[in-house]
C-alpha cells in the first residue's frame, strides 16, 4: 500500500484502504472517549468525592448530636449544678455599697494577725464579661505564721476574694519584738509579703477608689 496513492481528503475517506480506515476510526473514538473523560466524567467524579466527603461529616455530626441527646438529661442536670453554683458564687460578691467594708475587712484582717501594713492601695475596677474584679495591691510585714493566718482569714470571709502575685522576701535586718530582751537571741525572722487581693462584683460602670491607703506601724 502505497500512501501517496490514498486521497486524504476526508470526504472520500470511504474509498480508503481497511486499516486506515479502522486507524481513523480508532483515533476519533480516543479524541471523543478523552473529551468525555474530561468534560463529563471527571467533573462527576470530583462532585461524588465532595458528596462523599459531605457525607462523612454528616454522619460525624450526626453522632455527636446523638450522643448528646442519649446524654440531654445528664447535660441539664450538669448546667442545672453549674448555675446553682454561680448563684452562690454571685450571692458572696459584694455589692457596691458593700466594697468599701469589704475593704476595712481585708486591712482589719490582717491587723487582727499582727501584721503590718507598708502597702493597701485599691487599683482601677477591671471590667470583666459579667463582672468586675477589684484588685487590691498590699505590702504587709510579718512572720510566717501570721501570713499564713491573714490569708486564710481572706478566704473565711463572706465575700468573695481570692490572692495573686504573691511574693515573700525575707527582711533585710531581724527587729525584736517589743518587749523582748536584747539577751533572747533567738528570734523569728520577719518576713515581707508583696500581693495583689482582688474581690469581685456583679459588672456596673463606677469605678473602684484607687487613691492610695498607706498603714505602718499596725495603725
Amino acid at each position: 500500500m502505497n500512501l501517496s496513492d490514498i486521497n486524504w481528503d476526508f470526504n472520500a475517506a470511504g474509498s480508503w484502504p481497511f486499516p486506515i480506515k479502522a486507524a481513523t476510526v480508532g483515533v476519533v473514538c480516543l479524541l471523543v472517549g478523552g473529551a468525555v473523560i474530561y468534560y463529563d466524567t471527571l467533573p462527576q467524579k470530583a462532585d461524588l468525592e465532595g458528596l462523599e466527603k459531605k457525607e462523612q461529616d454528616l454522619k460525624q455530626a450526626f453522632d455527636v448530636k446523638q450522643k448528646k441527646a442519649i446524654n440531654l438529661q445528664d447535660y441539664l442536670d450538669q448546667l442545672k449544678e453549674i448555675e446553682a453554683s454561680l448563684g452562690e458564687m454571685v450571692k458572696q460578691m459584694p455589692t457596691k455599697a458593700e466594697v468599701a467594708s469589704l475593704l476595712i475587712d481585708i486591712s482589719q484582717t490582717g491587723l487582727a494577725n499582727g501584721l503590718e501594713f507598708k502597702l493597701f492601695q485599691p487599683k482601677q475596677e477591671e471590667h470583666k464579661e459579667f463582672y468586675t474584679e477589684l484588685p487590691i495591691d498590699i505590702e504587709v510585714i510579718g512572720h510566717y505564721a501570721q501570713l499564713g493566718s491573714f490569708v486564710s482569714g481572706l478566704a473565711a470571709l463572706p465575700r468573695v476574694v481570692t490572692v495573686h502575685d504573691v511574693t515573700i522576701s525575707p527582711l533585710a535586718t531581724n527587729e525584736v519584738k517589743p518587749g523582748a530582751a536584747k539577751s533572747d537571741k533567738v528570734e523569728e525572722r520577719r518576713l515581707q509579703m508583696n500581693a495583689t487581693i482582688k474581690t469581685y462584683n456583679e459588672k456596673s460602670d463606677g469605678a473602684a477608689d484607687s487613691k492610695p491607703i498607706i498603714r505602718k506601724g499596725g495603725k
